[in-house]
């Protein structure tokens, strides 16, 4: 596995244990529709919740959070709206950003409400 797919693959793991501490429910991991992809989808006692994991090794090019850009929000939004059409969801919904940045120490830095569909 490539070096930046491995890093990704463990900031969903720690993204995942941390919103199961958080008391979020995992509905699904790394939902596909088209083109589209959703890291991980949770409830949040009675919140859908699409969240986007960003994992950097560093901070030199910028903070991970800084990579959720307007374009990855949009993609975000229309595999929200996709997986609210398949699943008939009616209910309060958000975005949230889990940001990971590995050194020089380990953060973890959860964003809740980090867009919304305008």
């Amino acid at each position: 596995m490539a070096g930046h797919l491995e890093i990704g693959e463990e900031g969903e793991q720690m993204a995942l244990k941390y919103l199961i501490e958080q008391g979020c429910k995992i509905v699904l991991r790394n939902w596909r529709f088209k083109n589209l992809e959703v890291d991980l989808i949770v409830m949040d006692k009675d919140t859908l919740v699409f969240v986007e994991v960003k994992t950097r090794s560093r901070t030199a090019f910028g903070e991970p959070y800084e990579f959720v850009d307007i374009k990855k929000q949009r993609r975000l939004i229309r595999a929200a709206q996709a997986y609210i059409l398949k699943t008939g969801y009616r209910g309060e919904l958000r975005f949230d950003v889990v940001a990971i940045t590995r050194s020089p120490k380990l953060v973890l830095n959860y964003i809740k409400d980090a867009f919304w569909d305008s």
